[in-house]
């Protein structure tokens, strides 16, 4: 079934140190704190790893993407789950056969608090 503006897509992840691990062995972030444990022995998990939120949405609908706007708004620590939900702000066909997309998104933890918000936008091929 299509998207149309308005619809509301929703998922969720619970981030592990194996995911910061992996991740950190993929993009080379090694800050210490996606290294060392904090006190409760947690990691921080990286940003852009966070923000696979969102792009996963996208990936689901074929989403290819030109712009990709995110505001960190606090820390995500491993064994936090997230909650994204996108928001369809524009869906229209375009005259190349291409439909143009624009979503907007929220993500909070797991206790309510916003971690991540932004929005993209792109083309449907």
């Amino acid at each position: 079934m299509p998207l149309i503006a308005g619809d509301i897509i929703t998922f969720e992840r619970t981030f592990t140190v194996r995911d910061v691990e992996l991740f950190t062995e993929i993009s080379g972030d090694e800050g210490i704190h996606h290294i060392t444990p904090d006190e409760q022995g947690r990691l921080v998990v990286q940003g852009l790893l966070t923000a696979t939120l969102p792009t996963k949405v996208g990936g689901d609908h074929n989403v290819l993407a030109r712009t990709m706007n995110f505001e960190f708004l606090r820390p995500v620590f491993t064994g936090d789950t997230i909650i994204c939900e996108v928001k369809i702000e524009k869906y229209e066909r375009q005259e190349n056969n291409r439909t143009a997309i624009m979503a907007s998104f929220l993500c909070k933890n797991q206790n309510e608090k916003e971690v991540l918000k932004g929005d993209f936008s792109g083309v449907i091929l």
